[in-house]
């Protein structure tokens, strides 16, 4: 029987736990306004990579513009309105009033830059109305905590001289605040919309090219070919096309939704419970956009927020703690399976290797990627070319070659799932002008230095619980502009590399997504396998266990971001890091070769924490304990019942 979800089913999903999925189905001439207005958008960010032609502020304008429009007439103001196939008087007003927005610096800049920041009632009109506009777009699209976010930083930039404490400011009017937010490049038109209107939003048209070819149900039949036969086979399945769906998705949910409709129902059929199921997949659908070559959005921020780095830079830095992540995910289901006796797919449910292995090519857009990075080409011309790239490897099947009407869709595809990334940084940017004009983020810094009384691991965990609340329910572009301005610089105070430091906060905005209460795709993998969310948003946090660890090992062991080291001592990292994780979760899970003791599972975590932590004499002492545990696993084996079955990992 056939489990798997349905198309509708996964769209009703998708809009259940992901406010980005949340859109009307139009109908009549609004519905063809929408299509050519995304296919316009498509074109003009792609004529304008390839041009360069347009100053910044004209550029960002227009992104905004097509963003805003269209997301007023593609998302309803609120949910019970999600099934009407009608735009609202109002907002057809407010579409309208974002195409005004849009198109003003193009058709003032001019007479804006000779005005050298005087501004006029029709600019202070303008700017309040972009202000407003952007606010309500991203709560559409986005959801509410992002917004709550930005309004009260709004509201701190009005009542500085009110506020208590080392938070106190000069304050700044409503003129003051309208100027910084849309007639400057530190507000809303700042960094976090640059960086969606360039970098992302080809890379997100990249996507939208792959999965026009088939390359997303080709991740699933590659991963069932090499990792389908291994004890828990599907659960490894989950992990390895999650690792690969996260090059072409952006989102948690969106991944957990597409790959674990084809991977939770292979896993309940095998033997494994809802809750652990979902928690495979979330854990692994969440860690997607840790995985380079083409990691989460906010990697691309990450480029412009540190400067003097390129996303090779992060690439190469971030692929070490990926790996560690997967390792970490797969050995703990590996344990898991062994505990309970599950097998791997047998002959009859694997697919034909040779016929998966025919159309590995089209993998060759994504090899594309990495080998033009690493010959250190633009990001930019990056993507284009590999966007032509996809394109010419789908005419080498006739199921995957893309003809016009294919190209238009991905084109069309691609912008849509734009709209929320634009409306999520332009909502960042006002959170970053607030911070740049007021001074908060290195008052924030010192505070948070001041209260973990200058000890880096203490400050480490105050910023992980900031990244984590700020993480339950906001996008991790959002999230990571406002931990990168208001935390990071506190791990940087304390002589941590920048690079370091922003991987921290980045890793945890991404995986407050499988930590409860709010644990968004935890939620979303519970409702694709039937279990109960907080049950599966616990397991998926003791499966990433991982992820609460590993950025500690890099900021206190750079060497593991491949910074200023070399290739033994890289190697060091890694083979203790993996001993390390191996012995951790085995304790969590309480099997490794047999069940284990309560004792037995104490010094098994305590044996990996001391692997993992980067000093001489805990590496010691944590190998002394691995082998001692391992020994012990082994000698007492044949008295545990054990299930007789091929132990490959």
């Amino acid at each position: 029987m056939n489990e798997s979800l349905t198309v509708e089913q996964q769209q009703e999903l998708l809009e259940k736990f992901d406010p980005e999925a949340g859109t009307r189905k139009l109908k009549g001439p609004t519905k063809h306004i929408v299509f050519f207005g995304l296919l316009a958008f498509s074109l003009f960010q792609l004529y304008a990579s390839i041009t360069q032609v347009f100053p910044k502020q004209i550029l960002l304008s227009i992104h905004l513009g097509f963003a805003l429009s269209l997301i007023f007439l593609l998302f309803p103001a609120n949910k019970k309105a999600r099934d009407k196939n009608k735009t609202t008087w109002y907002d057809m007003i407010l579409s309208v009033l974002s195409v005004g927005v849009g198109i003003y610096w193009p058709l003032m800049m001019d007479d804006i830059v000779n005005r050298v920041g005087i501004m006029t009632t029709l600019d202070f009109a303008v700017g309040i109305i972009a202000v407003l506009l952007v606010l309500e777009a991203t709560r559409r699209a986005v959801g509410l905590p992002i917004m709550t976010i930005s309004l009260l930083f709004l509201i701190y930039a009005y009542f500085g001289p009110y506020m208590p404490g080392f938070l106190a400011h000069r304050g700044l009017d409503l003129e003051d605040l309208v100027k910084t937010m849309f007639f400057t490049t530190e507000g809303i038109l700042g960094t976090p919309l640059s960086v969606s209107a360039t970098y992302i939003f080809l890379f997100l048209l990249f996507g939208a090219f792959l999965v026009k070819t088939g390359v997303g149900q080709y991740f699933n039949d590659l991963a069932v070919a090499i990792a389908g036969k291994r004890i828990g086979g599907p659960a490894k399945v989950a992990i390895f096309s999650s690792a690969l769906q996260g090059t072409i998705s952006g989102s948690s949910v969106a991944n957990v939704v597409t790959s674990g409709s084809f991977t939770i129902p292979m896993m309940k059929r095998l033997g494994y419970k809802k809750e652990f199921a979902g928690a495979v997949e979330a854990a692994a659908s969440t860690g997607g956009q840790l995985m380079p070559p083409i990691m989460g959005a906010a990697a691309f921020l990450m480029v412009e927020f540190i400067g003097g780095i390129s996303y090779w830079d992060i690439a190469k830095a971030a692929a070490i703690p990926a790996v560690l992540y997967f390792t970490g995910i797969w050995i703990m289901t590996h344990f898991e399976a062994k505990r309970i006796g599950l097998r791997g797919l047998t002959d009859e449910e694997m697919p034909n290797r040779l016929e998966v292995l025919k159309k590995i090519y089209l993998l060759i857009p994504i090899l594309t990627v990495v080998i033009l990075l690493m010959l250190h080409m633009s990001v930019m011309r990056a993507a284009l070319w590999s966007i032509v790239s996809a394109i010419i490897i789908s005419a080498f099947n006739k199921e995957t070659r893309m003809n016009f009407r294919t190209i238009i869709e991905a084109l069309v595809d691609g912008a849509r799932t734009a709209l929320s990334v634009a409306a999520a940084t332009a909502c960042a940017g006002i959170i970053v002008g607030v911070v740049t004009k007021t001074g908060l983020g290195l008052k924030l810094a010192n505070g948070l230095v001041d209260l973990a009384d200058e000890k880096l691991l203490l400050t480490l965990f105050f910023t992980m619980i900031t990244a984590l609340i700020l993480g339950m329910g906001s996008p991790t572009t959002a999230n990571y502009v406002i931990t990168s301005t208001i935390a990071a610089p506190a791990i940087i105070l304390l002589g941590v590399p920048q690079l370091a430091a922003h991987l921290f906060v980045f890793y945890f905005g991404i995986i407050a997504d499988i930590t409860p209460p709010v644990a968004l795709a935890a939620f979303a993998a519970a409702g694709v396998a039937g279990g109960e969310p907080i049950k599966t948003g616990v397991n998926s946090a003791k499966l990433a266990i991982a992820a609460f660890i590993i950025p500690y090992m890099f900021v206190l062991q750079p060497d593991m971001l491949m910074i200023d080291t070399t290739l033994p001592k890289i190697i060091w990292v890694v083979i203790t890091a993996i001993a390390g994780m191996t012995a951790i979760g085995a304790g969590m899970i309480g099997f490794w070769y047999r069940k284990m003791q309560w004792f037995e599972r104490i010094i098994a975590v305590a044996a990996g924490l001391m692997l993992i932590y980067p000093e001489g004499i805990t590496d010691i002492v944590g190998i002394i304990l691995f082998l001692g545990i391992l020994a012990l696993q082994i000698w007492f084996k044949k008295e545990s019942g054990t299930p007789k079955m091929n132990a490959s990992i």
